[in-house]
Parts: structure tokens; C-alpha cells; sequence
């Protein structure tokens, strides 16, 4: 089974195993137990051979191939990479190779890292199961009759079957700890601007936002290490120095003031949900931390808010999929009017079809103002709820998701519902402040609940620091569930 990338590190760097030798295992791993789970798009078998060699090779020169040394990384297929396709899950790209590397990609391979395949996502990040993808559904590891989750469904699976031990995903508006959460993994969406979205492709620009997911919170706290950092080729990208992350992991939680709103624990809680997040709460108490009541006034409008800008920002962002420059071109068009239509038509499924007639509504002429422009006062609002929260709390501890992994099919013909399931996620990403998600029990079913805890722009390493610690004092992350357990 594949160990974490913490312990991959430290023994490929001390020549206890040659980075070859992991990744020949990780792809091994990979070929055994993807063809029921579907979590990846495509292997990098040959590519992540020689990139492992290179790292060995390195070693043997006397020097330090970075922090993630010979780990096996598997990337969301919206992050553009050299050798290979990018497609976003989507017809429309799914011939369409990048002529560069992500900045993330750029970082992790200079960090010693070795990317060995790129993974299911619903098209365009534009789901919440990774059933609206062009290809296969990702199931979840724990019960295969059950999403993974979305949009990142791929990475969080792959992580919980352990066919590597950590992966990159993108989140715009849960995308990262939702799947997390489903697939009893831990994911961080960080401070917007935290990460650079140099060669993310846009869905949601002022939402996007990319990070890790890995078992332990010591590993996502070695890869968000490496990833953060100002990048000059986004315009969002923030000039703040970035701290170690591992480092802080142990620093004591006296004095940690948890804020606890009704917002979040109201109508269309499951209460086993509920019951597993309290539990987790009471166990950080006994750790030093304390809870706070807070109110933020404006959630309710998070869901209404968010689907008018996120539409409207993928309604101008997808744009550019025309059939003239790149994607996919309808094979005997009638006339340009009809190339670009049918290009459109044939490319994007149903649901990238649905956001971007949404978005294109709520910026057309007339209607710009009641919905777009209003849509940004309220976030506004939500952001200073946030603020004035974090005055008298140092974190907002809430559930990932209303319900459990939920079967798949379920939610198909019923948008809403899909959406709902991102109600306590959306508000991070509004507001562009952090968030994560960590395993804190389990259903009745065995099916995985997380803890989701927001923190204030750029306070990552709090949340680390109390996602390990209480990783620490509890196994839920240590439960492998039955996709893994032939080994």
C-alpha cells in the first residue's frame, strides 16, 4: 500500500527505496484498482518512469531533489501539463494537449514530485458528484454505489484507495472538501490568491482556487508548502511570504477560539452529520480549544449569490471554446454562424450548457444589474460577515456537506439539489478566505463525514495545525476503506 508522502520523501532522499521503485508501485497500484473506481483520465506511465529516474539520478550526484523527493502526484485534468491532454473532462478538449506546464505542475516537479497521472473531474469543475464528466463516473472507494464527490472527484478518490498518496485539485466552490469530505480524505482550498492559477483552466476567476488533498494533514501541509507563493503570471496571485507549514503543525491549540453558527447546523443537516462534527468539536475542546457562538447573518443567500457570479464568470470564460482556435470543431459546418454553434452544441455537456446560458442571462442587457451587480453586494456582505466574525474567533467550524456521499444518479435530474450540496462550502470561496476539510467519522453505512474549518485570508497554517492535531488524537483517517484493502 502506498505509504504517505512524508515517509516517500524522507526514504527515497535516504536511498531506503529508489524513487523508480515507488513509482513502478504507484503504477502498479494505479492498474490494479482504478478500473472499478475510475478516478483517473489518463496514466503517465513512461513519462513518470524517466521523471523518477531524473530524481534517483540527482540523489546520486549528492544532490536534493526538494521536500517532495520521489513522491507520486496525481493532478486534476483542468491544470494544464506538458505530454499529454488536458481536457477538463470534456468533449470539447478531449484531443487538446497543452504546450506548458501549470505553475503548480512547474513547482511540485522542482519540488521532486512525480506526476503520474491526470484525474476525472465534472467537465469544467462544473458539479458536485464527477458524474458530469465526458467519460466514466468516478465512484467512491468506500461504496462504489456512491459519488466521490466534485468537482475534484478523481484526486479525492484516488487518494482514499491510496493509489497515491496525494493529489491536487482545484476548488471553486467546495470542489476540493466536498470530495475530501465523501471520500475520508484531507483537502485544503486556500486563501484566494494563496496559490497561483497560472495554467488553472478558468471556470470561475475570482472563485477558482487550487490545493491539495492527501490522508494526513502533515502531507497536504508539506504540498501546500511547495505550491503556495507569488506567481507573476497571475494578476491574483498574492506577494506574501509563505510560512512553514510543517513546521507549525504541533503548535499548541490553548487559547484556540472556535466559532460555531446556527447558519451552518440548521434545516437539511443529516443528523449524523451533525453528530460527527459535534463529537469533533467536543474532541478539540479537550485539546485546548474553546467554542464560541457567532452569527453571520447572510448565508442564506450564499447559494443564490455564488450560482449568479459563478454562471456569469463561466459564461465569459468559456467563451473562448468557439472551434476556431482549439477544442473541438464541428466536422462540416454551414457557415461560421454555425461552426461556433454546433462546435458549442456538440463540445459541452448538459450542465456546462445550462451554467453558461445562466450566466449569459444574468449579464445581458437589462438584467446586469438584478441579478450580476446585486449578486456582488451580497457577496460583499457575506466577506464582512466573515471579517467581523474572525474578530472574536480564530476558526468556523462547520459540516463539509448536509448528507453523506449520496448515491449516484441521484441528483441528475435535479439540479437544485446538486447545488445544495454545496451550501456550506460556497461561502470560503466567496468570501476568498480558507478552508479545509478533515475525517471525522462515519455513517451508520460506513460512508465518510468530514469537519470543514474556515480560517481568515492567509490563515492556513491554524487550520493545519488543528487538522493534525486532531488527526492525531483521533483514526478516522487511518480507516481504509474496501477499494484498498486487497493488499
Amino acid at each position: 500500500m502506498i505509504a504517505s508522502a512524508t515517509d516517500i520523501a524522507k526514504a527515497v532522499r535516504t536511498k531506503e527505496c529508489s524513487a523508480k521503485e515507488v513509482a513502478a508501485q504507484c503504477l502498479a497500484r494505479i492498474e490494479s484498482t482504478d478500473g472499478n473506481t475510475h478516478a483517473f483520465l489518463r496514466i503517465s506511465g513512461e513519462k513518470a518512469i524517466e521523471r523518477a529516474r531524473q530524481v534517483d539520478e540527482a540523489i546520486a550526484r549528492g544532490e536534493d531533489p526538494g521536500p517532495l523527493a520521489g513522491v507520486p502526484i496525481a493532478v486534476k485534468d483542468n491544470i494544464c501539463t506538458v505530454g499529454g491532454t488536458t481536457t477538463c473532462g470534456s468533449k470539447i478538449l478531449e484531443k487538446f494537449e497543452s504546450r506548458y506546464d501549470a505553475h503548480v505542475a512547474q513547482r511540485l516537479q522542482a519540488a521532486g514530485a512525480v506526476i503520474v497521472g491526470k484525474t476525472n473531474l465534472d467537465e469544467f469543475g462544473m458539479g458536485s458528484s464527477t458524474e458530469n464528466t465526458a467519460t466514466a463516473t468516478t465512484c467512491n472507494p468506500w461504496n462504489a454505489s456512491r459519488v466521490a464527490g466534485g468537482s475534484s472527484g478523481g484526486s479525492a478518490a484516488a487518494v482514499a484507495a491510496r493509489m497515491v498518496p496525494a493529489a491536487i485539485g482545484s476548488d471553486t466552490g467546495g470542489s476540493i472538501r466536498q470530495p475530501a469530505s465523501f471520500c475520508s480524505v484531507v483537502g485544503l482550498k486556500g486563501t484566494y490568491g494563496r496559490v497561483s492559477r497560472y495554467g488553472l483552466v478558468a471556470y470561475g476567476s475570482s472563485l477558482d482556487q487550487i490545493g491539495p488533498l492527501a490522508v494526513e494533514a502533515r502531507d497536504v501541509a508539506l504540498l501546500m508548502g511547495v505550491i503556495a507563493g507569488h506567481d507573476r503570471r497571475d494578476s491574483t496571485s498574492v506577494d506574501a511570504e509563505v510560512p512553514d507549514y510543517v513546521a507549525g503543525l504541533d503548535d499548541p491549540l490553548d487559547g484556540l477560539r472556535i466559532g460555531i453558527s446556527e447558519e451552518y447546523l440548521g434545516e437539511g443537516l443529516d443528523e449524523e452529520v451533525r453528530g460527527c462534527v459535534m463529537a469533533a468539536i467536543e474532541n478539540l475542546k479537550t485539546r485546548g480549544a474553546s467554542v464560541v457562538p457567532i452569527h453571520l447573518p447572510h448565508m442564506n443567500y450564499a447559494i443564490a449569490c455564488y450560482y449568479v457570479i459563478v454562471t456569469a464568470e463561466a459564461s465569459s470564460n468559456l467563451a473562448r471554446f468557439d472551434g476556431v482556435h482549439y477544442g473541438h470543431r464541428t466536422p462540416e459546418p454551414k457557415d461560421m454562424i454555425d461552426m461556433y454553434a454546433s462546435s458549442r452544441g456538440e463540445g459541452f455537456g448538459a450542465e456546462v450548457k445550462r451554467r453558461i446560458m445562466l450566466g449569459t442571462y444574468a449579464l445581458s442587457s437589462g438584467y446586469y444589474d438584478a441579478y450580476y451587480l446585486k449578486a456582488l453586494k451580497v457577496r460583499t456582505l457575506i466577506r464582512r460577515d466573515f471579517e467581523e466574525a474572525f474578530q472574536s474567533v480564530d476558526a468556523i467550524a462547520s459540516p463539509v456537506a448536509p448528507t453523506p456521499a449520496f448515491t449516484i444518479g441521484e441528483k441528475t435530474e435535479d439540479p437544485l439539489a446538486m447545488y445544495l450540496s454545496d451550501i456550506y462550502t460556497i461561502s470560503a470561496n466567496l468570501a476568498g478566505i480558507c478552508a479545509i476539510s478533515v475525517p471525522c467519522g462515519f455513517s451508520g453505512a460506513g460512508l465518510p463525514i468530514g469537519l470543514q474549518l474556515m480560517g481568515p485570508a492567509f490563515g492556513e497554517g491554524k487550520l493545519l495545525s488543528v487538522a493534525h492535531q486532531y488527526q492525531q488524537a483521533t483514526d478516522h483517517h487511518e480507516q481504509v476503506p474496501p477499494a484498498s484493502s486487497t493488499d
